[in-house]
């Protein structure tokens, strides 16, 4: 019997664990998605939100970018906490805020509201990657680090391709207001699931002598992240490669690939989608590589390099064939997918114990970008509108477009300039580790 017992024991502990790390996983990737369907959501309500609250482009920039002004706001916070307190109970509050700020947004009678909606999304949203990030650091092995993030990219980017086209859809069977009620209705249940089933970390999930978050100050946690000099490189290059994929990708690439090609919204919310598809394949796929080869630095230029020259082609080259420009988006966003691998180094290049404050602190570099260049664009777009009305909507030119878009391969090529300055990790982590 004794024997028996032993047998079971050894069988729960290679099996059971497993397959409940996968579970838990997958509840963190999927909150990556619905945040990642939220935040673009945006895209494809552009001439519909601007009829309703009657607003300008730049003021359609600024609504779009009270999510990202809370995500900026909350980011290192939500490093600090989930290293604190651990991902259940903060995630858990995380993912219903995040559905409350959908219900409010849903219900809004004016732009005031709106935005009190958006941005409380926003405050959520800010704890899905760190959060998932510390779930993986906590469940998984070190080594499987990098694929495990990229295949989180790839459920998150899922959800941003769930956020174009088939958002557009449902908010055309619907209504934009009901289509966004019963997602908020979809978050709230997902926030009891993740916590019934998520747990902090794995039963045999070992600890060291060394320093541990749980007994760290808050403070002193995030002073050893700001210290790093190569954690501000790594930021830098992140937010400006990320930007891009916000700016094109998450609010104004489906306005403009209707008005430069001549294609239905609906077809152009498809077509937008390709970036958010190219980047879900390409996520694990950089991370496999870069794990292959033992190098980091390489795969982030080339696949840098190589996204600049595909946005720059649907932007700026006059008259391709619609084959041409869903290759093209769809590469794009393949080759930008492997700027990930910034979160993976900056997790090699810091104690493990503040993992999530330091992938937090990268994230808030991606939403500073994001909070700026919305309303940027819009800006640039109002600067040069010739004052064509829709229903109520302006409606802006391809030259328009070009003007407002050079801020995308500029982007692109300063975070290539920035690369300069990161040290290869050569896939190892390089500070003592303390998981807690």
């Amino acid at each position: 019997m004794a024997k028996r017992t032993d047998l079971a024991d050894e069988y729960t502990k290679h099996f059971a664990h497993p397959i409940r790390a996968w579970i838990i996983w997958f509840l963190s990737a999927f909150f990556m998605f619905y945040k990642y369907a939220l935040e673009v959501s945006p895209s494809v309500m552009t001439k519909t939100l601007m009829s309703t609250f009657e607003i300008s482009g730049a003021q359609l920039g600024n609504f779009a970018a009270t999510y990202f002004y809370a995500y900026l706001i909350m980011q290192i916070p939500a490093g600090l906490l989930l290293d604190k307190f651990g991902p259940r109970k903060v995630t858990t509050i995380a993912i219903a805020l995040c559905a409350l700020g959908g219900l409010i947004f849903a219900q809004a009678e004016t732009l005031l509201v709106a935005g009190i909606g958006r941005f409380l999304t926003g405050v959520g949203a800010a704890f899905g990657a760190v959060n998932c990030l510390k779930l993986i650091a906590n469940w998984f092995p070190f080594k499987h680090f990098a694929f495990m993030t990229g295949l989180m990219m790839t459920v998150g980017m899922l959800g941003a391709v769930g956020g174009q086209a088939p958002l557009s859809a449902f908010i055309d069977a619907l209504d934009w207001r009901l289509a966004m009620s019963y997602i908020s209705y979809a978050g709230f249940a997902l926030a009891v699931l993740f916590a019934i089933v998520v747990r902090d970390k794995a039963p045999d999930h070992k600890r060291t002598k060394q320093i541990s978050s749980s007994k760290m100050p808050l403070l002193d946690g995030l002073m050893k992240v700001l210290k790093n000099r190569q954690a501000w490189w790594l930021a830098a290059y992140s937010g400006f490669a990320f930007a891009p994929v916000m700016i094109f990708g998450g609010l104004w690439g489906v306005s403009f690939i209707s008005e430069a090609y001549g294609l239905s919204s609906g077809l152009s919310a498809q077509t937008v989608s390709l970036i958010f598809i190219g980047f879900a394949v390409g996520a694990p796929v950089f991370g496999w590589f870069s794990d292959w080869i033992g190098r980091r630095n390489v795969v982030m230029f080339w696949g840098t390099l190589l996204s600049t020259i595909c946005i720059s082609v649907v932007i700026y080259l006059p008259g391709i064939s619609q084959l041409m420009l869903t290759s093209t988006l769809f590469l794009f966003g393949f080759f930008i997918s492997s700027f990930l691998l910034c979160f993976t180094m900056i997790r090699e290049i810091s104690l493990a114990a503040l993992a999530a404050t330091a992938i937090g602190f990268m994230n808030a570099f991606d939403a500073l970008f994001g909070a700026f260049s919305d309303p940027m664009t819009g800006k640039f777009l109002d600067m040069t509108w010739t004052g064509k009305l829709i229903d109520g909507a302006r409606i802006f030119s391809v030259e328009n477009y070009k003007v407002a878009f050079l801020t995308i391969p500029i982007y692109l090529i300063i975070s290539l300039v920035l690369m300069a300055k990161i040290k290869e990790t050569y896939c190892k982590q390089s500070s003592p580790t303390s998981l807690p």
